[in-house]
């Protein structure tokens, strides 16, 4: 399938019919363009101002959402689209190319810090990353009100598969997110706290739309279950927000009721080693703990005779997230233990 290389101004998102582009935003250091492919489909019914839309490869280590995005580019059928659905399967090229959080050829900027105040418009922030952010403003934010964040652990940590998205201050606003959230299937929904400047998530939240994160995966590889996950997510999204017609049936633990809903938040949620060294996990993420529980131990091998350092639970709840990598550095978060939060419905 042919796509076509156009600037972001030449991106049609409004015309019935399936479009498949390459957006090109200028290299900064090669005579020519990143290219992030974008594929839009508009049915009759489309609204101004409404859509959904799923990005993967925010960070370009994190590979569960590419692969979600790259199957529904197949498998969802232009006839069934009745509002307005946009996949980008690779938000950020320059991270991807480089198999790196953050954009390690280019600019060294992480995407998910990079939506602040001048992104794009002033010279001190206006590399490419910087620049991606400002193209999804203006080109994407117009357009939906529905928005699907696909991430996962990469190398940093193991999760428990979730989805995520932070504390809303609008209840009907946030009745609409946890439902949303919820139809991933994934054994956890996680309310994170929104002190990070410059995320994409916090700003789509702001602006009011129905904004979901997700953890599917770890170890920069592909998990088979958060690839279904994600799948299963976005079509429901589409569907329950009118954007996309068929049924579907729950799956996994939204339909056996064991999905939990788990909030990071407090500080003490966030178990910070104080010594660099070896991690060693001994749980399994999902894990249901009290605070002071010994998640994982520390080894420092330059103290070989010394005892461990216990990686506490910091409150009462469930495991998050882990170290992934054995070698962890002084001040990482190597536990992050969520605290259990009742259902708004």
């Amino acid at each position: 399938m042919a796509r076509q290389i156009v600037k972001p101004a030449e991106l049609d998102l409004e015309s019935p019919g399936r479009r498949d582009y390459l957006v090109a935003l200028e290299h900064d250091s090669i005579w020519g363009d990143h290219l992030i492919p974008l594929t839009v489909m508009v049915g009759a019914g489309a609204k101004p101002g409404e859509g959904l839309v799923a990005f993967g490869s925010n960070h370009g280590n994190e590979f569960e959402g590419p692969v979600v995005i790259r199957h529904l580019l197949r498998e969802i059928d232009p006839a069934d689209v009745t509002g307005r659905i946009i996949l980008v399967p690779v938000l950020n090229p320059a991270a991807f190319r480089a198999g790196t959080r953050d954009s390690t050829l280019d600019d060294g900027v992480n995407l998910n810090r990079a939506f602040v105040d001048g992104a794009g418009r002033v010279p001190a922030l206006g590399r490419i990353t910087h620049r991606i952010a400002d193209f999804v403003r203006s080109a994407i934010w117009p357009h939906v009100h529905v928005v699907i964040d696909l991430h996962a652990g990469g190398d940093v940590a193991r999760f428990a598969p979730g989805t995520s998205f932070h504390p809303i201050e609008d209840p009907a606003q946030g009745r609409l997110i946890e439902k949303t959230a919820r139809w991933f299937g994934t054994p956890l929904v996680i309310v994170y706290q929104n002190e990070t400047p410059g995320l994409l998530p916090s700003e789509a939240e702001r602006l009011g739309k129905i904004t979901i994160g997700t953890e599917l995966g770890w170890g920069a590889a592909v998990q088979h279950e958060g690839v279904r996950y994600g799948k299963h997510g976005v079509r429901a999204a589409a569907i329950h927000t009118g954007q996309m017609r068929g049924e579907i049936a729950p799956i996994a633990h939204h339909a056996d009721g064991s999905q939990l809903k788990a909030a990071m938040v407090d500080r003490a949620c966030f178990t910070c080693a104080p010594v660099s060294g070896h991690y060693e996990p001994l749980m399994a993420c999902g894990t249901r703990v009290t605070a002071g529980t010994v998640v994982g131990l520390i080894h420092d091998f330059e103290r070989v005779d010394e005892d461990p350092w216990p990686a506490r639970a910091g409150v009462d709840g469930v495991v998050i997230a882990q170290a992934w990598g054995a070698k962890v550095r002084q001040g990482q978060h190597v536990v992050v233990t969520g605290q259990i939060l009742p259902w708004l419905e």
